[in-house]
C-alpha cells in the first residue's frame, strides 16, 4: 500500500531514468518530486505523464524567485499542468505573486524557508542576518504563511516549531533532509528520520538518494513506508 506522506525525489538526470525508477517503485509510491535538475531533461513532460497516465501526485520543486509579475506569470503557466505542489522562495512578495498565478487551480504553493543543506556558516557567507538558524526558519515560515502560502518547506528539526505557530493551522509542512537511520547524509545538514519528521508535525517527508540509489529501490521505499505506519 502506498502512503502519500512519502514523496520520492526523482533527482535523476532525465525523464527516461525518472520513468524507469517510477516503474521499479510501482504501486508502493504515489507521490513524486521533480526538481530543477531534471528541468532540461524532460522534467515537465515526466511530471505530466506520471500525473495523467499513472495517477501519481506531483511536487514540482522549482524554488521560484523573481519580481512579482514574473513569478505570477511563471506559476500561471505551470498551473495548467494540474500538478499538486510547487515551491517558491518564502519572501512574502514572491508568495503573494505565486498565489495570484495559481488562482482557480488546486496547485498548492509551498514556501522555502532555509535550504536543509545550509547551516549558520553558509548563511554568514550569504550575508544573511544574524540569528539561530531555527529562529530564522520559523520567522520566514510565519511571514510566508501570513502572505498566503499553502505550506512551507523546512527541515524536520524545525517542523515542531513551525507546527506550533498559529499561522500553521490547516497548512502543510513538507520536510526534505529526511534520512532513514544509518543512511548517508550526503549534502544534508539538518536531518531526521522519517518517523521523527512526522512525529514533529510534518505532513510529508521527501526522500531521494536513500531510495533511488539503493540496490533495491522498492525495498528501500517499503522500509520507509513501514516506518511511517
Amino acid at each position: 500500500m502506498s502512503d502519500d506522506r512519502l514523496i520520492v525525489a526523482l533527482d535523476v538526470p532525465n525523464a527516461l531514468q525518472g520513468l524507469a525508477m517510477a516503474e521499479r517503485l510501482g504501486d508502493s509510491v504515489s507521490f513524486y518530486k521533480i526538481g530543477l535538475g531534471m528541468l532540461t531533461g524532460g522534467g515537465l513532460a515526466l511530471a505530466n505523464e506520471l500525473k495523467q497516465d499513472h495517477g501519481k501526485r506531483i511536487f514540482l520543486d522549482m524554488k521560484l524567485f523573481d519580481i512579482g509579475n514574473t513569478v505570477e506569470s511563471a506559476v500561471r503557466g505551470l498551473a495548467q499542468f494540474d500538478l499538486d505542489f510547487l515551491t517558491v522562495h518564502g519572501d512574502p512578495h514572491v508568495v503573494r505573486a505565486a498565489k495570484e498565478g495559481a488562482a482557480g487551480k488546486d496547485l498548492k504553493i509551498l514556501a522555502v524557508t532555509i535550504l536543509t543543506s545550509l547551516n549558520r556558516d553558509d548563511l554568514d557567507a550569504s550575508l544573511l542576518k544574524d540569528g539561530d538558524v531555527q529562529d530564522l526558519v520559523v520567522e520566514r515560515a510565519a511571514r510566508a504563511l501570513e502572505a498566503g502560502a499553502d505550506g512551507v518547506i523546512a527541515s524536520p528539526q524545525e517542523a515542531a516549531l513551525i507546527r506550533a505557530l498559529p499561522q500553521s493551522e490547516g497548512r502543510l509542512i513538507v520536510t526534505p533532509g529526511v534520512r532513514p537511520a544509518g543512511a548517508e547524509l550526503g549534502d544534508q545538514k539538518r536531518v531526521a528520520t522519517p518517523e521523527n519528521a512526522i512525529a514533529n508535525g510534518a505532513d510529508h517527508v521527501v526522500v531521494g538518494r536513500p531510495i533511488y540509489r539503493a540496490d533495491d529501490p522498492k525495498a528501500a521505499a517499503d522500509a520507509i513506508l513501514n516506518e511511517l505506519s
